[in-house]
């Protein structure tokens, strides 16, 4: 091996090195900025309980039971864990972009910056249309279905773990617009055929409804499939812009 190539491989083993480090420094600032949050919303625990609670009031439960000793201890730890996520997502998100940069091009740093307030918006608006629409309307016929011969007397674990899950998918669910004003961006789809699958998308909309709500009845179905469609018709108007 001549001297000249010895050096380029020192290099590139040095580059790779350098990267490695980088990736090391902002996973551990991400870990503790998610330590930090996730102790400040279990700080904040019993509140932020209270409130996941809310939706679940209108069907006068009695109480919420745990059937373990640390069962309590657990369930405050999830519901920290899961507010501690979404307090940190922002830095989280920066995190990632900074990372990445270095080997973006102007243009697509630009359309990185451009999307990162849409999707936080998108996914904060998904979260409160399931808080404040579809969790009351679902949790209340799940449990006063066949109540007349079955008391449903709820673990709070298992409606918490229910309930953050819930939230956290319609959250994802709403990043429909930004999904497709990407992919549209990139040139992998184009704006006219997708155009062409209207119906399709009203079809996967109620069939995806029909899947995630946890409810066989068709109000709470329309109630998802319903904004998923136009969350699909908001895509095809974004991506005329793209």
């Amino acid at each position: 091996m001549t001297s000249g190539t010895a050096a380029r491989e020192r290099d590139k083993e040095l580059s790779l090195v350098q990267h490695l480090g980088e990736l090391r420094d902002r996973l551990v600032l991400s870990a503790i900025a998610l330590v930090i949050t996730t102790a400040i919303a279990f700080f904040f625990g019993t509140q932020l309980i209270r409130i996941l609670l809310i939706p679940v009031d209108c069907t006068f439960i009695p109480a919420y039971v745990s059937f373990s000793p640390t069962e309590n201890f657990t369930t405050y730890f999830r519901v920290a864990l899961f507010a501690g996520i979404a307090l940190a997502m922002p830095l989280l998100l920066y995190e990632i972009y900074a990372y990445i940069d270095p080997a973006l091009l102007p243009k697509e740093r630009r359309f990185i910056r451009f999307m990162g307030l849409p999707v936080i918006a998108l996914f904060i608006a998904g979260m409160l249309f399931c808080y404040f629409v579809l969790l009351p309307n679902a949790i209340k016929f799940l449990i006063t279905f066949g109540e007349d011969v079955i008391k449903n007397q709820l673990r709070a674990a298992d409606y918490l773990s229910f309930v953050t899950i819930f939230i956290l998918g319609m959250g994802l669910v709403f990043e429909v617009p930004v999904v497709i004003f990407a992919l549209v961006k990139i040139h992998v789809i184009t704006r006219a055929w997708l155009a062409k699958q209207r119906r399709y998308a009203f079809l996967a909309a109620f069939v995806i409804g029909a899947i995630i709500t946890p409810t066989p009845d068709p109000f709470n179905q329309t109630l998802v499939a319903a904004p998923m469609y136009l969350l699909f018709e908001l895509g095809l108007f974004v991506a005329r812009f793209a």
